[in-house]
């Protein structure tokens, strides 16, 4: 098996010399995997093809494979999880790879047919042998590689060898890529891209932070506790996740920036910062504000057509300025927004029942908006806020009309 009995490296071996002192700067995963298969050519190895497969812990992906040609570069392809059930994963021999981490060689240069789709493509292609290998790191996790050779006769027991040895310096450099992309897709997935990066940038003390002009955006779903009375815990789930993914999917594809999730409630905001017109931002955020609508609208059109009650939800908008940054306990701490503007925000929120109004934005951003897209419904007391504050709803964009 790849990576045992190592004994010595031969370092005149440009390849394993590469590695040591070259291949570890490498942070980009593609250009990594490129230079390897460029590398292994120059070297003398028959390689027609190089793949890496990369598995992810992702909400969203099982994982990437990075795909080298010989003088084709790389393509970079990613896979959900319902790769898993799929014929192309059930009939391709990296399964017994991942799952038994055990080499596989198939010699393509017979004439018999190749079972694995990918199998008969590649000899179609010219390929004369493939080869997969288990790529293991320090933690026991395991991505898969695999080298397919255009030559006559195939990869030679050489040729095997010193791959089998340069895998291992492979794997020691990917593992830190892998490391650092887990980092990455997790600290996106719980704090918000922007927050994410500010951590992995040091940002981890308590009161590390920054004072910035936002779009607050607060959401929460009409109704949602009652619902938790009569539903099974299942149907709560699906029904937030849905909710969930119709306005998040609204504010990211406007450039917000989601950042927690507390209940039935999502918060969120569209930083007004580095020089940017403040206007800008908010047609931004009424085109998420629209999007959101429109996607609730759908929504409830499919929960009508399964015999299943509408969602209602109320979500407001207020601009003004916030404290970006870490709060908490000194070991648990919580990377989000704070200030007046955000209390704001969410009791202008709790307004949108009362006025029987699914969105509410606040006169700071109103005088943002264009005047025709606005609806006057006077001044409102809101809860801890010292003056009645002028409200406005949101009237349907032209093409709604």
């Amino acid at each position: 098996m790849p990576g045992d009995d190592l004994g010595m490296f031969d370092y005149g071996d440009p390849v394993a010399r590469w590695f040591v002192t070259e291949a570890y700067t490498i942070a980009d995963t593609a250009q990594l995997v490129e230079q390897c298969g460029e590398r292994l050519v120059a070297a003398g190895i028959p390689l027609y093809r190089l793949a890496y497969f990369q598995r992810l812990p992702h909400p969203e992906l099982m994982g990437r494979g990075y795909f080298w040609r010989k003088g084709q570069g790389v393509i970079r392809g990613e896979a959900s999880y319902g790769m898993l059930q799929s014929a192309e994963y059930l009939d391709n021999p990296l399964g017994v790879v991942f799952d038994r981490r055990k080499t596989i060689r198939v010699r393509l240069d017979t004439a018999e047919t190749p079972r694995e789709p990918i199998l008969r493509q590649l000899k179609a292609e010219g390929g004369t042998d493939y080869v997969a290998m288990p790529v293991v790191f320090s933690t026991g996790h395991v991505d898969a590689l695999s080298v397919v050779a255009d030559r006559a006769g195939g990869f030679s027991a050489g040729d095997l060898d010193r791959m089998y040895r340069l895998e291992y310096l492979f794997a020691r450099i990917v593992e830190i890529h892998s490391l650092r992309d887990t980092a990455v897709n997790l600290l996106d997935a719980y704090v918000g891209r922007a927050a994410g990066q500010r951590i992995l940038a040091g940002e981890v003390r308590r009161g590390d932070g920054q004072t910035l002009e936002a779009l607050i955006w607060c959401c929460d779903l009409r109704g949602f506790t009652r619902a938790t009375d009569r539903l099974p815990r299942e149907q709560i789930l699906a029904l937030l996740g849905d909710y969930f993914g119709v306005m998040a999917e609204a504010v990211e594809a406007e450039g917000g920036e989601v950042l927690k999730f507390i209940g039935d409630g999502m918060l969120a905001m569209f930083a007004v910062d580095g020089g940017v017109d403040p206007h800008s931002v908010a047609l931004r955020a009424l085109a998420a504000a629209d999007r959101a609508g429109a996607g609730m609208a759908m929504l409830n059109r499919r929960r009508a057509a399964a015999g299943q009650p509408p969602l209602a939800f109320g979500l407001a908008l207020h601009r003004g300025e916030v404290m970006f940054g870490n709060i908490g306990a000194r070991a648990r701490l919580d990377f989000t927004v704070i200030g007046p503007a955000v209390n704001h925000a969410t009791r202008l929120e709790a307004l949108c029942a009362r006025l029987g109004q699914p969105i509410l934005v606040s006169a700071a951003v109103a005088s943002l908006l264009p005047p025709e897209r606005l609806l006057p419904l006077g001044a409102h007391v809101l809860k801890d806020v010292a003056e009645p504050q002028a409200v406005y709803a949101l009237r349907p964009p032209a093409s709604d009309v």
